[in-house]
């Protein structure tokens, strides 16, 4: 079975409430955590976006075991890449070496706030592989330079840097980013139970690597709840890839949902007090190769102590 972990989803919690989740995720056993990084949330119910690497800096401090990542971080606009490689290092070092850094290209919901304009995929690609290469460069100390199409790196240095250095984990959905995150990562990590993306990834150097994804549930001991609950928060999850790093804020994620009805939900996300239908999703991700898998609970601090409770007595034990 796959090491089992938790996500601390910065859309649906204040910041406080996510530090006192990993502590409780740590105690009750989970492998690790993961921190999505959002500057929105992305519909307007679900309330919330602080910024993740405040969060990362305190939760860092209030555990001591559990390993940490980004699920994942967009080097490209918000976040100039020698910034995030600066973020990173300091994370690797307050954590003690228990940091990831998850990257991906990112979606137009979070980087048009800085007024740049949403590039073509074709373009975010590019901008993506300077970026990680400016990161990995940085990791590795001493004074660095660049100059790219997109970037440039005029005498950077990181003055604080773990070692060995942060590990990095690529977000890849096709062949051009497994390519990616072969030649510059140490992890991939798929939105999918993808076997064939996987194998591609194992045949082409990322043998013995690990590979990360994610399974969105929704505990509530009454099942009509939690579909119901599922649905409001979690809707706009059935729009797909294309359409989630497209639109530009809440408002269009709501508009583009209006269809999308309750049951449409519940068949992608399990609901309710099913520990076997949990059990089934994660066996998805295993039977196509994955190595880690996170849990994400939808909902917010009450439905998060529930769900702490059920994972406790009944839900990890049967992963297990």
């Amino acid at each position: 079975m796959a090491e089992i972990g938790y996500t601390l989803l910065c859309e649906q919690a204040p910041p406080r409430q996510l530090v006192d989740d990993a502590v409780t995720a740590e105690r009750i056993g989970f492998g690790f955590a993961v921190i999505s990084d959002h500057y929105f949330p992305w519909l307007e119910e679900m309330g919330h976006s602080p910024y993740a690497w405040s969060v990362l800096g305190a939760v860092a401090q209030a555990t001591e075991r559990i390993p940490l990542m980004t699920f994942v971080t967009c080097p490209i606009m918000r976040y100039h890449p020698a910034v995030v490689a600066q973020k990173a290092a300091t994370m690797g070092v307050l954590s003690g070496g228990r940091f990831t850094l998850g990257l991906g290209s990112g979606e137009n919901l979070n980087e048009h706030v800085v007024g740049l304009g949403w590039p073509a995929v074709s373009a975010r690609h590019e901008m993506f592989r300077e970026a990680v290469e400016i990161i990995k460069d940085l990791f590795e100390g001493g004074y660095r330079s660049y100059r790219g199409a997109y970037f440039d790196l005029e005498s950077a240095k990181l003055y604080d840097r773990p070692d060995p250095p942060v590990p990095i984990a690529i977000a890849a959905s096709g062949e051009r980013s497994v390519n990616l995150a072969v030649e510059y990562g140490d992890a991939l990590v798929c939105a999918d139970p993808d076997g064939d993306l996987v194998r591609r990834y194992r045949s082409i150097g990322g043998e013995g690597r690990p590979v990360y994804g994610q399974v969105a549930l929704c505990y509530d001991r009454d099942r009509d709840a939690a579909v119901e609950r599922a649905h409001r928060l979690w809707r706009w999850s059935v729009t797909g890839w294309k359409v989630m790093s497209e639109l530009p804020a809440p408002v269009n994620f709501a508009a583009a949902t209006t269809t999308v009805r309750p049951e449409d939900v519940a068949r992608q996300v399990p609901c309710g007090p099913d520990v076997d239908a949990v059990v089934a999703a994660v066996q998805r991700y295993v039977d196509a190769g994955f190595t880690h898998v996170a849990l994400l609970q939808i909902g917010h601090a009450e439905h998060q102590r529930e769900f702490f409770d059920w994972a406790e007595k009944e839900l990890l034990p049967a992963l297990r």
